[in-house]
């Protein structure tokens, strides 16, 4: 099905989108470019989305604001923001209504082949991989999903022999019918259980990447973590496997050898990436570039792999170096919305680090967090709604050891702080291990706000 015989279908028929936050703009106003009875839904009230509620009147969009914006829906069709748990539109299913997403309608529609990304850490940095990777390799690469660019709007200029690289989240993967050609699994852990019933659920919808793969079709998982080794046995179609840990590899995928990742399928094995050619720390970005390898390593030149490897510096809010002044490096790790993003960020330096940390509780514990942050912390800096949880789980650790930790009323007052302990060698990183919306609108805005302190310190 094309785009356009889709929104064909549609005509006739009402439409209700839910949210009208950023990624679904281009979406509403596909729908109403289209001609389609279109009401958007959303909590803000008028006053809240300001000038944009009369832009999209003006578009003949009709509008269902405020805190009852999920009642009395009845339209036909209607379109899911990820964030969305879906047994908030259980009334409305029973009533008829098709619930659908943006990202649901991109896979029935897309015209070339889909490679996909989820896990609990590194599916960004992964799918960037793939996508810069797949470009220097010459394709005309499509990149989106949650990565915050939808694809939808787009389809139409979609080519057979393009290639669409999406990241995809546990909400968006909840309600997916179809799976990705190539579906890549980084890694999971406990996440999102704020708004996931369970563990279970969450694991059942990420499930959903390679449950509806057909023949010819492939999914990369990661050998190391349990929960995607047990996956892997459910896969309907062929399995490939990166590890770092097993020194013998898989049957198929990649493994460290000799400093260096190397790739085995059933033709031959072979070096892909030496160590030294990864310009981004850490060992979790090692494993980042294997999953990515063996993800494409059908469409990209080894030597292709290497030169992009060296010069890669990585994508904005994860392990990101915001500057060096007087000897002190300054990372923002804002991503880290989990105690096992903070975890990989802790061991990505040689070095103990000053940790700014905290923020808002998102259903997970930080039991885990704790050991590792008396292995790699000098000085901890808590500042937000699970500074107590966090510093509960350090010092109730076995390893503590009277790890000093500061408490800080707010952003600058931390930067403030681990300026004025930091000396000339140390490395000062932000990585909350919570979400940040006890004080930010997302994780982006909190990492620019961190930045902007960092930048202005007098040299």
């Amino acid at each position: 099905m094309t785009l356009q015989a889709y929104l064909h279908a549609l005509r006739g028929r009402t439409v209700a989108v839910i949210g009208i936050g950023v990624s679904n703009r281009p979406l509403l106003q596909l729908l109403l470019d289209a001609g389609l009875d279109v009401t958007a839904c959303d909590r803000k009230d008028r006053a809240a989305l300001g000038s944009l509620a009369d832009e999209l009147e003006a578009e003949g969009c009709k509008l269902h604001l405020g805190p009852d914006y999920l009642d009395g829906i009845t339209q036909d069709v209607v379109f899911r923001t990820p964030g969305l748990h879906p047994k908030y539109l259980t009334a409305a299913r029973e009533r008829g209504s098709e619930i659908t997403s943006e990202m649901e309608v991109f896979f029935d529609v897309c015209p070339c082949p889909i490679i996909g990304v989820t896990g609990s850490d590194g599916k960004t940095t992964t799918t960037t991989i793939i996508a810069k990777l797949l470009e220097a390799a010459g394709k005309t690469v499509h990149l989106g999903g949650n990565i915050g660019h939808p694809l939808l709007s787009e389809a139409n200029s979609i080519r057979p022999d393009d290639v669409a690289v999406v990241e995809l989240s546990s909400f968006q993967l909840m309600t997916m019918h179809r799976s990705p050609h190539i579906a890549v699994l980084t890694n999971l852990a406990p996440n999102h259980l704020d708004i996931h019933t369970d563990m279970a659920e969450y694991v059942d919808a990420k499930a959903a990447i390679y449950r509806y793969q057909n023949a010819g079709d492939k999914a990369v998982f990661n050998l190391d973590n349990d929960i995607t080794r047990e996956l892997s046995q459910k896969s309907p179609e062929k399995v490939y496997y990166f590890t770092r840990k097993d020194p013998q590899g898989p049957e198929r995928g990649c493994w460290l050898k000799n400093d260096a990742i190397w790739y085995r399928d059933e033709a031959a094995e072979r070096e892909v990436l030496p160590l030294g050619d990864i310009l981004l720390p850490g060992v979790h970005n090692v494993e980042n570039y294997m999953a990515a390898i063996a993800a494409v390593q059908d469409m990209v030149p080894d030597g292709t792999v290497r030169a992009f490897a060296r010069t890669f510096g990585g994508v904005e809010h994860r392990i990101e170096l915001v500057r060096e002044r007087r000897g002190v490096r300054w990372y923002n790790d804002s991503i880290a919305s989990s105690p096992s993003r903070t975890i990989a960020g802790l061991n990505s330096f040689p070095e103990k680090v000053i940790l700014i940390a905290g923020g808002k509780d998102k259903g997970v514990s930080y039991a885990s967090l704790g050991p590792v942050i008396n292995d790699r912390v000098k000085l901890m800096i808590l500042c937000g709604a699970t500074a107590g949880a966090i510093r509960k789980a350090t010092m109730e650790a076995e390893n503590y050891a009277g790890l000093e930790i500061l408490d800080a009323d707010n952003y600058p007052t931390a930067v403030a702080l681990a300026d004025g302990r930091a000396q000339a060698g140390d490395v000062v990183i932000l990585s909350p291990a919570s979400t940040s919306f006890d004080r930010f609108k997302n994780f982006e805005e909190r990492g620019k706000v961190f930045k902007d302190l960092v930048r202005a310190l007098p040299e």
